[in-house]
């Protein structure tokens, strides 16, 4: 197993490794490598389903995506399917978000595998909520350290019934209150802390108004998305990538079409309460 750089904010390329048949020892080594970098990429692999689910466990353990967004592998039900083809788009995810960040138990890492990309298109965007933080002034540190902010699925209810697309219509008495979860979080096995809100499912800050809580917000995106703070991934078949949903955000550029067809399969792991 060898290792390169990708980017000079996070993320490296594993190479020589077979995600099929992975030893004990180096699922220990990919999860050191995953606390350190948050991102990691996988080229040329032919994952099974449930070999892209035991995978995923070396992350923490898997599970259903709880809202049931997209169809799931059969028999498979925690390998969800992404897909865009002719007649039947995609449901669009071009947007600045973590997974499911609303949970009481964010996820901690997505794993999609590669199947049908159309080349040159649908890129993938990670930055650094890690660097983010350590942008921030001192005295910005500071105010966020004991500050939370809440989280809610509102926003996928909204995708869901505003547009053509696979994603299941929800309805919305399966959208739950809003969740409270510090701005900033140290996640398990890591020793970094990190920014933990995003634009589509955080929706204000505690103990602020409207006004006051958009701000901050709005400053802490700008600082987050700096061009020089993003990992752009550029798909090819049998690419598979990793990313840490604590220490993250991701963005699916949306710049193919229904007749480009596109298909990935993406497992979650459970992640750690935020604190």
């Amino acid at each position: 197993m060898k290792i390169k750089a990708i980017n000079g904010a996070l993320g490296i390329e594993v190479c020589n490794l077979d995600l099929n048949n992975i030893t004990s020892l180096a699922k220990s080594d990919l999860l050191d490598l995953y606390n350190e970098h948050i991102v990691l990429v996988f080229r040329d692999q032919n994952l099974t389903p449930d070999n892209h689910r035991i995978f995923s466990e070396i992350f923490g353990p898997v599970y259903a995506h709880p809202l049931k967004t997209r169809a799931s592998v059969q028999d498979v039900p925690e390998v969800l399917i992404l897909e865009n083809k002719p007649g039947r788009p995609g449901a669009p995810n071009n947007y600045w978000h973590s997974d499911i960040s609303h949970a009481d138990q964010p996820p901690s890492a997505t794993t999609l595998h590669a199947l049908t990309v159309p080349q040159g298109y649908g890129d993938t965007m990670i930055c650094s909520m890690v660097r983010a933080y350590e942008s921030l002034s001192d005295c910005m540190r500071e105010m966020l350290r004991d500050q939370k902010a809440l989280h809610s699925g509102i926003a996928t209810f909204k995708r869901s019934i505003g547009g053509n697309s696979d994603a299941r219509l929800i309805d919305s008495s399966e959208i739950k209150p809003p969740r409270a979860h510090p701005i900033v979080r140290n996640p398990k096995g890591t020793n970094q802390r990190a920014l933990f809100v995003n634009p589509h499912f955080t929706i204000g800050v505690e103990d602020m108004t409207v006004e006051e809580g958009t701000w901050m917000l709005n400053h802490l995106y700008h600082i987050a998305t700096k061009p020089e703070n993003i990992y752009r991934h550029q798909w090819c078949i049998g690419d598979v990538l990793v990313w840490d949903n604590r220490r993250s955000m991701h963005y699916a550029v949306r710049d193919y079409t229904e007749e480009m067809p596109r298909k990935l399969h993406r497992c979650t792991s459970r992640g750690e309460i935020p604190a």
